[in-house]
């Protein structure tokens, strides 16, 4: 019964979790870049080096947020119920 109710809110936590870690990466990018917008794959004003180095940085933001925000999910789902989401 644990994983029917859990679904809906992991999916919730999930969205809240990618709009944190996209608001995150464009501080981080604005700190330490000083530019509005990381580059894109395709732009072509930017080396190779850039592209890789803000992809990288954005990847490392959205997986530590994304874990995260399961995680407190997960904790907050077992004080509300008394389950651990995932245990059978």
């Amino acid at each position: 019964m644990n994983k029917v109710l859990y679904k809906p809110l992991s999916w919730v936590i999930g969205a809240l979790g990618g709009v944190l870690a996209g608001q995150a990466f464009k501080q981080v990018w604005k700190r330490v870049a000083g530019e509005e917008d990381a580059p894109g794959a395709t732009d072509r004003d930017y080396t190779w080096q850039q592209v890789i180095i803000a992809a990288a940085v954005q990847g490392a933001i959205f997986a530590a947020v994304k874990a995260a925000t399961e995680r407190a999910g997960a904790i907050g789902y077992r004080k509300a119920t008394g389950e651990w989401p995932g245990d059978d």
